[in-house]
Parts: structure tokens; sequence; C-alpha cells
């Protein structure tokens, strides 16, 4: 198949086209590239290149700047994918879209999870922006697949782990707090790719909560990976409240990938073992990126 990949210069995007390149034609193009908010170059875009999939990995992910920079959040994450799905409706090709845990308010008690069937209550722009975005193309085309995801982490561009990284590098006995109230499920960006592809072969329609298998705290991320690393560290675990940022995050993030098993996609496993896979791989390649 021909599948053209947006946001494909990124840290998701990179890793699906690691992944689909194996057995198809995979277009990767990045902002520059190709703006996802303006209807007339997707649709040219689209048009031209005539893909049988699209992938959107493309998103305004600074979750704090959302909450003042809404016009371009909205842009991107709303327009863009409502862009992207009608020009996959003219075509008849799929699309499929990753969306986050941040659609829902995380009020639940732990370890209570949230499911498809669950209703989304976002508590911050971003979240609003991100569940917009399923309305549009569930709006715009018959055949979609929305996979929500949560808490990703992978060898390109910036998140989670390279920040603790470069912070115990920086300073291995300087006191760092890190939020042990919030859970949820990291997710290697590697291995959502290859759940994407299942997704994808299967040609099933509909929305899919596609993370890994059980759950960790902020601080137990960062301290886990660090572990595997080797690298000390003065991490000590705070509440959200001793850490107030501009948007509010849910306290539970834990998604349960119900309709994944039910249709037996499911190829997610334990965050743990996906981490010390990750570090057995990468680690090199992080020490050398943070110094």
């Amino acid at each position: 198949m021909k599948i053209l990949i947006s946001g494909g210069t990124g840290q998701l995007g990179r890793d699906c086209t690691k992944v689909l390149e194996r057995d198809h034609e995979v277009t990767p193009v990045g902002s520059k590239a190709l703006d996802i908010s303006d209807w007339k170059a997707v649709k040219a875009f689209v048009h031209d290149l005539k893909p049988d999939v699209i992938l959107n990995c493309a998103a305004f992910t600074k979750v704090d700047d959302c909450e003042t920079k809404k016009e371009l959040a909205w842009k991107v994450n709303v327009d863009g994918p409502k862009n992207l799905a009608a020009a996959a409706g003219e075509l008849g090709a799929r699309m499929i879209h990753i969306s986050t845990d941040y659609v829902f308010d995380g009020e639940k008690p732990v370890p209570e999870y949230y499911t498809e069937t669950d209703t989304p209550h976002p508590v911050s722009y971003y979240g609003l922006t991100k569940l917009e975005a399923e309305k549009a193309i569930c709006a715009q085309t018959g055949r979609y697949s929305i996979l929500r995801t949560a808490w990703l982490y992978g060898a390109n561009g910036q998140n989670f782990l390279k920040t603790m990284l470069r912070l115990a590098l920086g300073d291995p006995e300087r006191e760092i707090k890190v939020v042990h109230d919030q859970f949820g499920s990291p997710t290697w960006s590697y291995r959502l790719a290859e759940q994407i592809e299942k997704v994808m072969d299967a040609d099933q329609n509909g929305i899919f909560h596609a993370t890994s298998e059980n759950y960790c705290t902020w601080y137990e991320l960062a301290t886990a990976f660090l572990g595997d690393m080797a690298v000390p560290n003065g991490f000590i675990p705070c509440t959200t409240r001793d850490y107030p940022t501009p948007a509010k995050r849910p306290l539970n993030s834990i998604l349960e990938n119900q309709r994944l098993k039910a249709e037996g996609l499911n190829v997610m496993g334990d965050w743990r073992a996906d981490l010390t896979q990750f570090v057995t791989l990468f680690k090199d390649h992080l020490m050398d990126e943070v110094k």
C-alpha cells in the first residue's frame, strides 16, 4: 500500500516510517513539506500522491503552551486532522489518527481504567483540541481508525525520559521533584508503530486505546529508566500540588486496550519490559544525544 505519514519527521512518525516501509511505499512529511492546517495544500498534496492510507502523527503536544497558544493548537490539532480526513474521504483512503489519554478527566480512582466506551471530558485545552479532532474525523469520513495512546517516549525527538536523563546528568546530587500521584502507561513509540500497522492491516474502523500494559507514576518511570541507564540521580517524589503547571493534567491516565484485545489485535506489552528493551537498544544513543 501507499502510505502518507504527516508528522513523519517526529518521534512517532519516524518509528512508523521504520516499521511500515518494510512492506509498503511510505511518504513521511513534516510541517515544512506540508502544512496540514492549509486545506488547499492538503488537497493538492493528497490528490497528487493518491495514498491508500493517511496516517496522522502530527500534533502540537506542548500541553502547557496550548493554554496560551490556542489558535496554533487548534490549527494543528483540529484543522489539520479535519483536512486530512476530508482528503482521505474524497479519495476513499483510510485515515489513521493518533489521539491521547488527555481526552479524559482522569477522575476515576486508580487502578480503574478508561475504555473506548467511557465518555471523554478533557480538562486542558490540549485535551479539548484532541477530542475535537476525533469528532472532526468522524464527520469527514467513515473509513477511519483513531488510536488513543499515552505517555509516549522513543529514540527520536524530545520526551520525558530524555528530559529526566538530561537533568540527572547535569547534577546527579541535585534534588529534583518528580510527580508521584499521576498514573499512566508509558508507551514506546516503536511498539505503538507496530500496533498501528496491525490495526491498519485489519482495516478496522473506530476508536482504539493503544498503550502499554500496566501502569506507574511519573516518578516511578523516571527512576526505573535511570536505573536501567545506570545513571545516579537525586529525584524525589512530589504531588501534583507541589508542582503546579499552566495546564491541568489527568491524575489517572490508565487506558485499557479493550477493543484491540476483543478483536485479537493487541501487540502492546508490559511497560517495564518495553522500557528495558528500549534502554538496551538505545542507551549509547541517548547518552550521546544529551551530553
